[in-house]
């Protein structure tokens, strides 16, 4: 598990990279990342999922939705994903 935190912070530092061009060009759509790499843009979640588990399985990937405000995971989620 703790391997695959470095590869969401890439992912997330890649979107964070592109959000501007993303927010501008495709606000509302969903967006797929693996590690630093843009995969896909997306109209639905659903899309976006069935491309990303086609291609990657379980993961880990990352998916937005663009121009969406940042989630916060609840206190369990977040204690649970740093034990492992």
């Amino acid at each position: 598990m703790k391997e695959n935190r470095g590869v969401l912070v890439r992912e997330l530092t890649a979107f964070e990279a592109r959000r501007t061009e993303l927010e501008r060009d495709h606000f509302g759509e969903w967006v797929l990342f693996r590690g630093p790499d843009l995969v896909g843009i997306f109209e639905t979640l659903d899309s976006t999922a069935d491309e990303a588990v086609r291609r990657f399985g379980r993961g880990p990937y990352l998916i937005r939705r663009i121009g969406a405000p940042p989630l916060t995971p609840p206190a369990s989620v977040i204690q649970r994903f740093n034990a492992n």
